[in-house]
């Protein structure tokens, strides 16, 4: 087992490390690989449109990500960054839409867009889910990113209030001159 003890052991006290451990621990290279580009692209959008937030979000999506996948995997080492892409992935959609800010729903439009087709690998009966793949990790980002999203509502980025300008009655001016 080695290397892949540092990975996330579900409902076993010795898997809890794994909860911080498991996004840097792969199962290869190609497996690496397919989690570093979208996690470099998906923190490049949390920093740049969240920046206030975004290091307690990615602190909070890693954690609960990971704690999720420790109470519902199933009795296996869990290793990878894709719960941590999922969390993401969820949050920056979810975010946007909570928000309802144009700028912030573009980009959650954007990431649908990218990354909509990976909703399926959620689930254990989608017909390219193997059994190498933790389909619990990345349930439990997509949850994780939906409840930081929600509890981050109100911090960070918000839609800007509306500012009415006060218009002039021209008609008024018109009948009733000043003297």
């Amino acid at each position: 087992i080695g290397i892949f003890q540092q990975g996330i052991l579900p409902r076993e006290v010795r898997g809890l490390p794994g909860i911080v451990f498991s996004p840097f621990v792969h199962s290869s290279v190609s497996h690496l690989f397919s989690n570093l580009l979208p996690l470099l692209l998906l923190i490049g959008f949390l920093f740049y449109f969240y920046n206030k937030i975004a290091f307690r979000s990615l602190l909070s999506l890693w954690l609960l990500s990971g704690f999720f996948t420790w109470l519902i995997g199933r009795q296996a080492y869990h290793v990878g960054a894709s719960g941590l892409v999922f969390a993401l992935v969820f949050f920056l959609f979810f975010s946007g839409l909570f928000r309802k800010y144009i700028p912030l729903v573009a980009v959650s439009m954007v990431i649908a867009f990218i990354y909509g087709s990976m909703v399926w690998s959620m689930f254990p009966f989608a017909e390219y889910v193997d059994a190498d793949l933790s389909w619990e990790g990345h349930l439990s980002g997509a949850f994780a990113g939906l409840i930081i999203a929600f509890v981050f509502r109100r911090h960070g980025p918000q839609k800007p209030p509306v500012e009415w300008e006060e218009e002039e009655d021209e008609n008024e001016e018109e009948v009733n001159p000043e003297h």
